[in-house]
């Protein structure tokens, strides 16, 4: 830049009757060029500058992958709302579904690097590479991890028009009818689905796998009677158990949720290796720039911390989870590994 300024102001100019051409290059096609470089260079240096502005000097776009009201997007605006507050920049919440998560993780996977889209997550983030042999993306290299949001069991429902009270019960009926029971979940290769997959396989009954876009759809066809069961999300069913709408007959935690003191785990009524918990995270595309990983982790942190955050949550059933984004990565390459295994001994497959 200073190299042609300096070019541009020593071109033709009359000096005691002399004209003097640029020391360095000379003729009018150089002065050409010079005058078409300068407001090029001009308009680079102006975007390095608005570059570099702190982070965040914009809205933020948040990527849930699952529909609007699921133990997912609840879980997200919860503590994005805080998170928005306290970078003082709005954080818009887009819902972009399908295909088991998949298709909202592609899309965030793909985003510019720079900070302004971020992805929330759940644990079945780790489930679809062993489930959809065309991903777009690669989990452990497109994506880096920011901050987990929370950990939470989910809760194994029926109808009360079933008449089942206990979860030894509805594995007896269920072996009294081999295939006849049916289970209902989020989509193909959610958490919600495994959890499905995982208790059945360790209690030792077959039933059908019926996937829906999300919790809620899930929700209203267990408790219309029309589907047998679901694993949900303690979130998004708390007060339809509490209004008697639906029996919560277990958690898949390895311990009691403290929203639902009085349910047991399925560890606790003999079922080994049953717990399935589901988390949420906060990932960005993996060249975004340390800086801002490193305060987006700092700041997560802080908005999950704040005490009406903290008073909601535990409503929710959600619990603290505090990992560093090392750490974070590390946790989702070893579910990886787990769930691979689990959808092998399972064969679940996409639709």
């Amino acid at each position: 830049m200073y190299f042609i300024c300096s070019c541009l102001s020593e071109y033709p100019r009359q000096e005691s009757g002399e004209t003097h051409v640029c020391r360095t290059l000379k003729g009018k096609v150089m002065q050409r060029i010079c005058l078409i470089l300068l407001p090029i260079l001009a308009v680079a240096v102006a975007s390095t500058d608005a570059g570099a502005q702190p982070w965040p000097s914009r809205p933020i776009r948040a990527i849930v992958p699952f529909t609007a009201g699921s133990g997912t997007d609840v879980t997200a605006r919860v503590i994005l709302d805080q998170l928005s507050s306290d970078l003082g920049q709005p954080i818009v919440v887009e819902n972009r579904v399908g295909a088991g998560g998949t298709i909202g993780t592609a899309t965030a996977a793909k985003a510019d690097p720079d900070g302004y889209t971020i992805l929330v997550q759940s644990s079945a983030l780790t489930i679809a590479p062993s489930i959809y042999q065309s991903l777009t993306y690669d989990t452990a290299r497109d994506l880096a991890a920011v901050a987990p949001l929370g950990i939470s069991p989910n809760v194994l429902i029926i109808s009360p028009s079933r008449g089942i009270k206990t979860v030894h019960e509805l594995v007896a009926a269920a072996k009294a009818k081999p295939g006849s029971f049916t289970f209902a979940s989020a989509g193909v290769g959610t958490n919600t689905h495994l959890s499905a997959e995982r208790f059945r396989l360790r209690a030792g009954f077959e039933a059908v796998h019926v996937a829906f876009k999300g919790g809620p759809e899930a929700i209203t066809e267990v408790m219309a009677g029309r589907v047998d069961f679901s694993f949900l999300p303690i979130g998004i069913v708390l007060s339809h158990i509490r209004e008697g709408k639906l029996t919560a007959l277990a958690v898949n935690g390895p311990k009691r949720a403290s929203a639902l003191a009085d349910v047991s785990t399925t560890l606790e009524a003999g079922f080994t290796d049953s717990d399935y918990p589901i988390w949420w995270a906060i990932f960005v595309p993996a060249k975004t720039p340390r800086d801002v990983v490193d305060k987006l982790h700092r700041e997560t942190l802080k908005a999950r911390q704040a005490h009406k955050v903290q008073e909601k949550l535990a409503t929710m059933g959600v619990d603290p989870l505090v990992l560093t984004p090392a750490e974070l990565d590390a946790h989702v390459k070893k579910e990886l590994s787990m769930n691979a295994a689990l959808v092998k001994a399972t064969g679940v497959k996409a639709n």
